[in-house]
């Protein structure tokens, strides 16, 4: 049985939550951790898995604020494994959230979603006072 996520962010981390029952990732803060690759890995073998075993679509739900290149990288292997599962007649979309005033990410996610032929949201939420 795949254990659900549930990594606390930290200021270097992003917030990380998984739900199988209800086919969704999520993932909210800042992304420059020293080891990417050991954070993302777990990402990553979920989503793996959760592709392989379960019929029900994936829903992955980001609301990062930035991203180091090595995250970078690690979110386009994420996108690669939705893109394929995609190809193969998945359901599966992204709905990225992101602070009005960072342009930056927008173009990031705007980037991120040229890749993809997959629904991918790019929601501009309103900064609060």
């Amino acid at each position: 049985m795949i254990h659900d996520l549930n990594i606390p962010g930290s200021p270097s981390t992003p917030a990380i939550q998984s739900d199988w029952q209800a086919g969704r990732l999520s993932m909210q803060g800042d992304s420059y951790p020293e080891n990417s690759y050991e954070l993302f890995r777990q990402v990553t073998d979920w989503t793996e898995a959760y592709l392989a075993r379960a019929s029900a679509p994936l829903a992955l739900d980001l609301e990062l604020v930035y991203l180091n290149t090595s995250s970078v990288k690690a979110m386009m292997d994420i996108f690669d494994l939705l893109e394929d599962a995609h190809q193969q007649g998945r359901e599966v979309g992204v709905t990225w959230r992101y602070d009005s005033r960072n342009e930056r990410i927008a173009e990031l996610a705007e980037e991120f979603k040229e890749d993809c032929s997959y629904p991918f949201a790019i929601t501009a939420m309103q900064a609060a006072p």
